[in-house]
């Protein structure tokens, strides 16, 4: 089809000149038909030929934009399979608690910009991992600070902490009243108020427990006028897209969304204002769900730029970095734990009907084996009693502790299994201290088993988790280095086909666009991303010094901006 396609598109096209040329490139096409290529040409916002330097030149003109790739490496559009667009541009506004090394520095980093904000105003911050700091905090409760220093400095306004994960926040003292939760407040379902030994809360809000805090931020944050709030929103997309652009990134699966923010995307893409393609998770309860499902739906929206068809991601369980992954068996450094159930089953069994019903993809969160195995008997219960369902297509988000039993019922299942490869090298410092060895290595982060068990596996960073680099992730599925230099459990590399293939081809039919986006193929959309260097040949080494060369969107150079 691909090699029919080519030869009918020159034809058609040949007395008419490209928009776009690139030349002279190593064309990575991920189409079997024609796997490379040296140049290729764009019509408005599709690939129209591609070939040799000579087969290309009947398509350039004087009004032709020619892009000399001296040799680089172009490839299909890099999509990122599983990240939070709005979150992502929020945590670009506020404080980045990534670089902290430790407590210290993450209270002196809040102090630092307390003397500006208006008393009563939130200070809100993200990126903190007490597993990747330097020191123990002193005082400190199962690893984790007290809040007085947090309390000290910032007396006057409420201070919220997001953890890296997203599954935990740390707040000051202001914010655990405005949160109402004090000394006699209980536990929520699948969540815990961390307590000192005489039950004070000490700060730290795990999984479900964080949501008093962030409900008490939304009710602040809902008091300004309304041109703000919509100032602020769209600025959010903005700052996201800008961000992804420059990293190559030409799709984005926003992996849990309101129906709010839904509309708020629809109006900028009738706008022509959404800049980065986005495959869309409703995130809702299911009562609320119900009944808007079916005008919510949308494919290929707005010239291919917004696509509403998944529910997720509800996250059926927690973090492993704050013991909130919902294990088979207890945690080896927290034995009276096996994390949390966060949404309940109840919920999510109900979402998969009204998926069923309404033609939608379940991409739901699963990040340890017990939540895994829930998963996988919602999803064939649902299938077993809807045959007719054909090809659903459903995904289980992050897969990151997998019982062995359980792999095979992956691949019959034909569900498709969501990583983050740079997860695996980011988290293996502390994975083994919290799973035990064995079971690390027989149950963590199967990314190469995932593959090799012919199951579909599709890949991103997680943003605003981890930074949205591709090539960091790329080289991190390939290599499995830590940062320390140690390689985790490196039988579960990725070869470079295997981990490209998990960005292009695969995260398009994981979002049911492979027939529009995931190889360079006349006819497709011309989603292009150029990298500095031939990441699928130079050595392992050398990856990380690549940069982006071009992100090309509808054929439209995005990055670097002219």
């Amino acid at each position: 089809m691909g090699a029919k396609l080519e030869k009918m598109s020159n034809t058609q096209f040949n007395q008419n000149s490209a928009d776009l040329v690139l030349k002279n490139g190593k064309l990575l096409t991920m189409d079997a038909a024609r796997p490379r290529a040296e140049a290729l040409a764009t019509r408005e916002d599709k690939i129209v030929a591609l070939g040799s330097a000579a087969e290309i030149e009947p398509f350039i003109s004087s009004r032709t934009r020619v892009i000399d790739l001296e040799g680089q490496l172009a490839c299909p559009g890099i999509i990122e399979g599983h990240g939070h667009y709005m979150s992502m541009g929020e945590s670009l506004m506020g404080l980045d608690l990534r670089p902290t090394r430790n407590w210290k520095e993450v209270v002196d980093l809040v102090a630092g910009v307390v003397p500006a904000v208006e008393p009563g105003a939130w200070i809100v911050g993200r990126g903190w991992h007490q597993a990747k700091w330097d020191d123990r905090p002193s005082p400190n409760i199962e690893g984790l600070p007290l809040h007085h220093k947090l309390s000290e400095i910032s007396p006057n306004n409420p201070v919220i902490l997001i953890h890296a994960s997203g599954h935990a926040v740390f707040v000051n003292v202001l914010a655990l009243k405005a949160s109402g939760i004090y000394a006699d407040t209980p536990n929520p379902a699948g969540g815990e108020i961390v307590r000192d030994s005489q039950g004070t809360p000490t700060g730290m809000l795990r999984e479900t427990a964080q949501d008093a805090a962030r409900e008490a931020l939304a009710v602040n944050l809902s008091k300004r006028p309304a041109d703000v709030i919509d100032s602020e929103r769209r600025r959010q997309v903005k700052l996201a897209a800008d961000e992804a652009i420059a990293n190559g990134i030409t799709s984005f699966h926003d992996m849990g969304e309101t129906f709010q923010t839904i509309d708020l995307y629809r109006n900028l893409a009738d706008e022509g204002n959404l800049p980065l393609r986005l495959y869309v998770c409703v995130q809702e309860p299911s009562e609320v769900m119900q009944g808007k499902l079916a005008d919510y739906r949308m494919v290929g929206y707005g010239t291919n730029f917004l696509t509403v068809r998944a529910i997720g991601e509800k996250v059926l369980d927690g973090a492993l970095g704050v013991h909130g992954g919902w294990l088979l068996e207890p945690y080896a450094d927290l034995p009276e734990c096996s994390g949390f159930n966060v949404v309940p089953l109840a919920d999510i069994r109900r979402s998969a009907e009204l998926a069923i019903q309404n033609g939608y993809q379940m991409a739901i969160q699963g990040i340890g084996d017990r939540a895994a195995r829930e998963l996988l008997d919602i999803y064939e219960k649902n299938f077993r009693l809807n045959p007719s369902r054909e090809d659903p297509r459903w995904r289980i988000e992050h897969c990151q502790v997998i019982h062995p039993d359980d792999l095979v019922r992956f691949a019959k299942l034909n569900v498709i299994a969501s990583i983050r490869g740079v997860f695996a090298t980011s988290d293996g410092p502390w994975v083994v201290k919290r799973l035990g060895e064995k079971r690390a290595r027989q149950r963590g982060y199967l990314y190469r088993t995932l593959v090799e068990s012919g199951i579909t596996v599709i890949n991103g960073t997680d943003p605003p988790v981890e930074g949205i680099s591709p090539v960091e992730n790329f080289y991190r599925s390939v290599t499995r280095q830590m940062e320390n230099g140690e390689l985790f459990f490196p039988g579960q590399r990725l070869t470079r086909q295997q981990a490209l293939e998990t960005y292009t081809v695969n995260n398009a039919y994981a979002a049911f666009e492979e027939n529009i986006k995931g190889t360079l193929t006349p006819g497709k959309l011309a989603d292009i991303t150029v990298f500095s260097r031939d990441i699928m040949t130079i050595p392992a080494e050398d990856i990380l010094n690549t940069k982006i060369a071009y992100t090309i969107i509808g054929g439209n150079v995005k990055y670097p901006e002219s």
